[in-house]
C-alpha cells in the first residue's frame, strides 16, 4: 500500500506556509484526538495527522520530504536532490499522472557495458551513476564500478508514557525489534514531550553494511493516562465538587503532575465549567508551558443520612431555582 502524502493528510497545498500547516494540524488534532473522538478510525487518523505535522513543521525534514518523497528517511543525506529528481523524472516521463515524486513502478537491474541501470516496467532507464553518484567506486562511465558503504535503515518505535512521565522526563529502557533481533536501548525522555512528538536517536537504527553508518531510530511519543486528558501541552483533569461547594464556592486541592495546587472555585460553579491553573500543564523547553484545566463535576451523595435528607428537603422547599428553566 502506498504511503499517504503528508500534505494530503493535513489538507494543505504543497505551497502552504508554516502558519497554514500549524492551523490545519490544530484543527484536525482537535477533531480526531482519541480522547475526544471515539470513532474506531479516529486514532489512526490522529497518528497520520501527527506524523505529517512532525515532518512538515520542521524545515529540514520538509525540504528532504519535498525532494525525496516517502523515501526521505532512507535516502542518505549526501544524495543530491537534483540528481534524484532528474532520475525520477526520467523514470516517470510519459507514464501519466501519479505521485508528485514520479511514478514508482517495479524496477529490475540490468548491466549495460560495465555500469548498472534500473529498467522500469514501462521500459525506461534510470542511471544509478546519476542517482547515487559517489556511492559507486571506479572511474568514468566505461570503467568498472563497485558498491560503496551501505547505510543502515532508519527505524521507528513507539513508547507510551503517563502524564507524569511526560512532565518530568527521565530514563527509560525500550526494546526495539529489528533485522538483528530484539535489543534493549536506554533512552532519555526530555521533560515536556507531547503526544505524537518524534525523538531522533542518531545511530540507533539498523546496522550499515560494508562500513556504512548506522541508521537512526525515531521514537514516537504516545501519552495515555486514566487521570488526565492531554491536548498539546494543556492538561485536563476532572474536579469532583459537592453541591454546596459549587453553590457557595470553595478552595480545594487539585493533584497536578507538578504537585498539589490550591484552586479557588467561584460561587455558582456548575458541572462542565473549566477552571484554569495557568502554567501548570506540560513544560515547554522552548517557550510558554501549557495550562491545566480542572473540569467541574457536581456530585451528590449516593445515600443520605436522616439529617442530610431533612436539609435537602428544606432547601427544595425554600428555593425557587429550576435548572431546566434558568439560563446557564
Amino acid at each position: 500500500m502506498a504511503a499517504r502524502d503528508f500534505y494530503e493528510a493535513l489538507g494543505v497545498p504543497r505551497t502552504a506556509s508554516q502558519e497554514e500547516i500549524q492551523r490545519a494540524y490544530r484543527k484536525l488534532a482537535r477533531a480526531y484526538h482519541p480522547d475526544v473522538n471515539k470513532d474506531p478510525g479516529a486514532e489512526e487518523k490522529f497518528k497520520d495527522v501527527s506524523e505529517a505535522y512532525d515532518v512538515l513543521s520542521d524545515p529540514d525534514k520538509r525540504r528532504r520530504y519535498d525532494a525525496f518523497g516517502p523515501d526521505w528517511r532512507s535516502v542518505p543525506e549526501d544524495i543530491d536532490p537534483e540528481a534524484w529528481s532528474r532520475s525520477r523524472a526520467r523514470a516517470g516521463a510519459g507514464a501519466g499522472a501519479g505521485s508528485p515524486w514520479g511514478r514508482g513502478g517495479g524496477r529490475r537491474a540490468s548491466g549495460q557495458g560495465q555500469g548498472f541501470r534500473f529498467t522500469s516496467d514501462e521500459g525506461m532507464d534510470v542511471d544509478l551513476e546519476d542517482l547515487f553518484g559517489g556511492m559507486f567506486g571506479g572511474g568514468g562511465r566505461g570503467g568498472g564500478r563497485r558498491w560503496g558503504p551501505v547505510p543502515g535503515a532508519d527505524q521507528e518505535a513507539e513508547i507510551t508514557l503517563t502524564v507524569d512521565d511526560a512532565y518530568h522526563g527521565g530514563r527509560r529502557t525500550i526494546t526495539v525489534q529489528g533485522p538483528e533481533g530484539p535489543r534493549p536501548i536506554q533512552v532519555t525522555i526530555p521533560p515536556g514531550v507531547t503526544d505524537g512528538q518524534r525523538i531522533r536517536l542518531a545511530g540507533q537504527g539498523g546496522h550499515g553494511g560494508d562500513g556504512g553508518r548506522a541508521g537512526d531510530l525515531y521514537l514516537v511519543i504516545r501519552i495515555s493516562d486514566p487521570r488526565y486528558r492531554v491536548e498539546g501541552r494543556d492538561i485536563y483533569v476532572p474536579l469532583p465538587l459537592a453541591p454546596w461547594e459549587g453553590a457557595l464556592g470553595a478552595t480545594v486541592a487539585v493533584d497536578t503532575p507538578g504537585g498539589e495546587a490550591k484552586l479557588k472555585v467561584p460561587p455558582g460553579t456548575s458541572t462542565g465549567r473549566r477552571l484554569r491553573l495557568r502554567g501548570r500543564g506540560l513544560p515547554n523547553p522552548k517557550g510558554k508551558p501549557g495550562d491545566l484545566y480542572a473540569e467541574a463535576r457536581i456530585m451528590v451523595p449516593s445515600k443520605l443520612s436522616d439529617e442530610e435528607r431533612r436539609l435537602f428537603e428544606r432547601l427544595a422547599a425554600v428555593s425557587d431555582f429550576n435548572p431546566r428553566r434558568s439560563k446557564p
